[in-house]
């Protein structure tokens, strides 16, 4: 598919006045990871992604008609007020063409600080969801996990306002298959936050084109097309909270910073290699070899944030303590136990179901000293986003 499969055309929304939406999404984290894309929001090699559970956004759309020109004009009273009363009119819809009406609450709080995002990702979406203009919108959001701490709260935030978008068209085109539903809601969710696409559904999914992929696509996240292999099935993944503050540099920011890296071509190739070697492993169930791609492609990943210019640390040194408590936990028991990171200093801990119990004991005798305030969150790997009925 391309951009303009998802244009919505010949549409009306005379039927449609006032309602709302609700998505619960999860975050996601990334066997193999993008960082460095092109505009708009298209990633420079593919990545692979487990789906969360227990870390979610809840995003609640409620939707308002606007009145139209028309309307606005009937309301003039007399023909000495006309001139002035029409230009009023005729301000007020010179000014909705050139933004979008809408608040947005964060944990009950408004949020003025998070409307230039949600501006931006409703300008870039505008030409696939034309509608949006003719409504005025309150967006209620919430997360069960900590905001800007490397959980990617913009994935599963954007996805779920993407879900909530889409219901809104589903209204508008109720013969909307559901494949293009997910489709079009990872498709406008990457226009908002690249990672974004890889909450819509799960549990494994790939965004960007590759090769060795049927389907996948810069433009949306798709479903790993092969059979999982059992190991791999309810994998666990507990999220250590080395620092629940918000990150010193923005993802946005060190996607940026990948212009000009002195080692961004290599990375591209090292992480589309690490796609194919991935998607075997996934199928085969060699839990050694997931291991050392997974923890390879974190340490990749700060390294490149530690070799650009300007070059930064997202790590804490609590988290190195917990890598290298893993390492030695792994060599004396022959675990299965394994790290990654997002852009952050938090460490997701991940292993298969099955050890749940021993590394659940491991986690509370050794790990959680470093974690702050001794947080940390257990999760699993989960289905995708699911709407809820209010």
């Amino acid at each position: 598919m391309t951009e303009t499969d998802f244009i919505l055309k010949d549409f009306s929304i005379e039927n449609i006045n006032n309602g709302s939406f609700t998505w619960k999404t999860p975050s996601n984290i990334a066997l193999v990871k993008y960082w460095g894309k092109q505009e708009p929001q298209i990633p420079e090699n593919a990545s692979i992604s487990f789906t969360l559970d227990a870390c979610f956004t809840l995003t609640t759309l409620e939707y308002k008609k606007l009145n139209t020109e028309r309307s606005e004009a009937s309301q003039v009273k007399s023909k000495d007020s006309e001139h002035s009363e029409d230009s009023q009119v005729k301000s007020k819809v010179a000014e909705r063409s050139r933004s979008h009406s809408f608040e947005i609450y964060f944990e009950g709080e408004k949020k003025e600080d998070f409307k230039p995002k949600i501006a931006t990702f409703f300008n870039r979406i505008e030409q696939y969801a034309p509608f949006l203009k003719e409504f005025e919108f309150v967006i209620k959001s919430q997360n069960s996990f900590p905001h800007s701490s490397g959980i990617a709260s913009s994935a599963s935030g954007m996805g779920a306002l993407a879900l909530c978008v889409m219901s809104l068209e589903r209204e508008i085109n109720p013969a909307m298959t559901n494949e293009y539903f997910n489709k079009k809601a990872s498709f406008l969710a990457r226009l908002g936050s690249g990672s974004a696409c890889r909450s819509i559904e799960g549990p494994l999914i790939v965004w960007g084109n590759h090769p060795d992929i049927e389907g996948s696509s810069n433009l949306f996240g798709v479903k790993f097309p092969h059979k999982i292999h059992d190991n791999f099935k309810n994998y666990q993944d507990t999220i250590l909270l080395v620092d629940e503050g918000e990150k010193q540099v923005s993802s946005t920011v060190g996607h940026q910073l990948m212009y000009n890296h002195p080692f961004a071509k290599q990375r591209f190739q090292q992480a589309n290699e690490n796609i194919l070697k991935i998607s075997k492993v996934l199928q085969s169930g060699d839990l050694h070899a997931f291991i050392a791609i997974v923890e390879s492609e974190a340490l990749s990943l700060h390294a490149m944030m530690m070799t650009s210019n300007p070059y930064f640390i997202l790590m804490k040194p609590n988290t190195l303590k917990i890598i290298n408590e893993i390492w030695d936990f792994r060599a004396q028991t022959n675990s299965n136990i394994c790290f990654t990171l997002d852009a952050g200093a938090n460490v997701h801990v991940l292993f298969p179901e099955k050890e749940k119990e021993t590394v659940n004991n491991f986690i509370k005798s050794n790990l959680m000293q470093y974690c702050q305030e001794n947080h940390y969150i257990c999760d699993s790997i989960g289905e995708g986003a699911t709407s809820i009925i209010i």
